[in-house]
């Protein structure tokens, strides 16, 4: 007797297709982690006080330093990046201090609105959310402030929501031109291992980064990285900050490096990121994200040639390495684009976030990406929005195929 197995309309299985093959992950965060990184992972718990996690630990907070370009602290946190915000804010700032915040997107309001939940005054210079930030306007803003009450400049190096890099060169010497004794704080969140960083040599005085970006590893550690003027304006910080506190941090017994318990396999997982990017160089790392970048702008580009899509990035070279962010129709909303992209063809792009919620999607491109993975990310997008009639310029792939294909060029 044979058995009859039920069978699928065919309007059910175009509506939920059989998911097979890998999951293509191109949101900005978290991003791939790699292979190498999980089986670090994979191994069991250690005694966090005896000398082998100790030693590694140690090897850790040196081997960071290089990545962020400075001789200054650093130091790690369980947590995600807005804990590395409120570190920043909580050890060189008191209640009652103002800051300025150059508006860049969704994560400079929000670190905006979480210095103003700690107490502090947010003076912030507008933005369109379309271009990076003004130094001319950061430094009029500071000159407006004779009696020096702008205790630090909060800037977001790259801002994901929006797909837009800012200068740091630039604002610093708008502070500098300013003659602003502010603290120079920057979130490179998103940009650490992704472009050029280069704190003491740029006159950062902190710099905040976290783990699920270019740094490759899972959601949990936060890294704050502080120079000598903010380790001074520690001393005379008031705010409330016992887990954040760089003093306790500082301390001689290891263990209260990490406040407690270590992260202990993240920190495994950092130790194989970090040997990761000293093979491949952080140059080459820059070089990578670069050159994957500019392939997804090219394919965009043509894409917008149809006149329903356009870069939120209004100028060429504010493009962000790390994300791009594309504007949709009115007609058709992110989560739709989001929705075929992911159910269709297993591919997972961001959504808009903060005034371009519902209004745009983002292509994450950073961390552990290379030439095939963008390829196919794209080609799953232009046959998702094809699917969904979105008018295409034509040429997409081939724009970014043609790219890659020219080593000289793309490098």
């Amino acid at each position: 007797m044979s058995v009859q197995h039920a069978r699928v309309p065919a309007a059910d299985a175009a509506e939920v297709p059989a998911k097979r093959g890998f999951e293509f992950l191109n949101v900005p965060g978290p991003t791939n982690i790699p292979g190498r990184i999980l089986n670090a992972m994979h191994r069991p718990a250690v005694d966090f006080s005896g000398p082998e996690f100790i030693a590694l630990s140690k090897e850790i907070f040196q081997d960071l330093k290089p990545v962020f370009k400075t001789e200054g602290e650093v130091f790690l946190y369980a947590a995600n990046g807005h804990g590395a915000w409120e570190a920043a804010l909580a050890n060189t700032l008191s209640p009652g201090d103002s800051i300025l915040v150059p508006e860049t997107g969704n994560f400079s309001v929000a670190w905006a609105d979480m210095a103003d939940a700690l107490g502090l005054k947010v003076v912030t210079v507008p933005s369109d959310w379309r271009r990076a930030i003004d130094p001319n306007a950061v430094e009029d803003a500071l000159r407006q402030d004779t009696d020096r009450a702008i205790k630090a400049v909060l800037m977001v190096h790259t801002d994901t929501a929006t797909g837009i890099t800012s200068d740091i060169q630039t604002l610093r010497a708008a502070i500098d031109a300013a003659g602003h004794p502010a603290l120079f704080m920057v979130d490179a969140i998103a940009s650490l291992a992704t472009v050029d960083l280069r704190m003491d040599a740029w006159g950062v005085d902190v710099t905040v980064a976290a783990s699920q970006k270019g740094m490759m590893l899972p959601p949990g550690v936060a890294f704050v990285a502080a120079g000598e003027r903010a380790l001074a304006a520690h001393a005379a910080s008031s705010m409330p900050k016992r887990y954040w506190d760089w003093g306790d941090r500082m301390a001689k017994e290891h263990y209260r490096k990490f406040c407690g318990t270590a992260p202990e396999h993240l920190i495994f997982g950092l130790r194989e990121a970090l040997d990761m990017l000293s093979e491949e160089t952080l140059e080459g790392s820059f070089a990578r994200h670069a050159r994957l970048a500019e392939a997804v702008r090219r394919c965009v580009g043509q894409w917008c040639e149809g006149g329903a899509l356009q870069f939120n990035a209004v100028n060429p070279v504010e493009r962000a390495n790390a994300v791009t962010t594309i504007l949709l129709p009115p007609e058709v909303a992110t989560e739709t684009v989001r929705a075929m992209c992911r159910d269709h063809y297993r591919v997972a792009v961001g959504g808009g976030l903060g005034k371009l919620m519902g209004k745009a999607f983002r292509i994450g491109h950073m961390g552990d990406m290379n030439e095939p993975m963008i390829l196919g990310c794209l080609g799953a997008v232009e046959a998702g929005l094809k699917r969904l009639g979105v008018p295409l310029g034509a040429g997409g792939i081939s724009a970014a195929v043609d790219w890659l294909a020219n080593p000289e060029q793309a490098d």
